[in-house]
């Protein structure tokens, strides 16, 4: 049977334009610990709509309520390996407001990160990560002590990409929502 997933790329409208990161709790039992998007797994009533699992998770991990959120774009679904998973991402823009409030249950801590640094030349680039004996070829970005790399580094480098190619449509819509 296949599973599926959705996250959310959460970016603030206000300058510099934060790139908002969990950081998963350490007792979960799954990727404990590690930096990813904000998102979960799509519920059955929601298999025909991703975007409202996306929204979902991120209300319930970081408290952004849905309505603050306009979507702006969609990635290509990826295919998590750990946990087969095909995992759909969605790029937001949210409105200022509240601040954040992680879910403890789910969220050790967020990390923003400024959209220019997430998309500066060079910022995500292939690399290993080890764990144990294995070696993993995965893309990775760090920042002030962030270290995304697996999935959401996939996911990003896949993000950055679109945001820099040329005529780039997500570039545009992001810019048309983007407060200066």
């Amino acid at each position: 049977m296949e599973r599926y997933a959705a996250v959310l790329i959460p970016i603030f409208a206000a300058a510099p334009h934060h790139v908002v990161f969990i950081e998963r709790a350490r007792h979960l039992r799954r990727h404990a610990g590690e930096i990813a998007f904000p998102g979960g797994v799509v519920e059955d009533d929601e298999i025909a709509d991703h975007e409202r699992a996306a929204l979902r998770e991120v209300h319930e991990e970081i408290g952004i309520a849905p309505e603050r959120i306009t979507i702006v774009g969609r990635l290509d679904a990826v295919r998590q390996r750990s946990n087969a998973f095909t995992v759909t991402p969605f790029i937001g823009v949210v409105c200022d407001g509240d601040p954040l409030e992680p879910d403890p249950s789910e969220v050790a801590a967020t990390h923003c990160v400024p959209l220019a640094a997430v998309v500066a030349p060079g910022a995500v680039r292939p690399g290993i990560e080890r764990i144990g004996d294995r070696r993993i070829d995965t893309f990775h970005f760090d920042y002030d002590g962030v270290h995304v790399w697996g999935l959401t580094g996939t996911i990003l480098d896949q993000f950055v990409a679109r945001y820099r190619a040329p005529a780039s449509p997500l570039q545009t819509a992001l810019a048309e929502r983007l407060s200066s």
